[in-house]
């Protein structure tokens, strides 16, 4: 009887942990509809999405690594003559 329980609450575990990664998945995806949204806003007000993702990306980084990221992007500038 006792391993029986043990598997009921196993398989009620799991099924809690699924069900709450399915309503993580489903509120990301409505997230992911809200950016999308912001940026055909932004857009429609004359911005560029492209250069805005970038900063957003720029933003996200510890100063040290962008400032890295800077410096080995104008060394290959210079060496490309770009």
């Amino acid at each position: 009887m006792a391993d029986g329980t043990t598997s009921s609450i196993a398989a009620a575990k799991l099924r809690s942990f699924v069900e709450r990664i399915e309503k993580l998945e489903f509120e990301k995806s409505e997230l992911a509809a809200d950016i999308r949204e912001v940026y055909a806003e932004a857009k429609g007000n004359g911005f560029d999405t492209k250069i805005m993702r970038q900063i957003i990306k720029l933003r996200k980084m510890e100063e040290p690594d962008r400032r890295e990221q800077d410096e080995l992007l104008d060394l290959y500038r210079q060496a490309l003559e770009v």
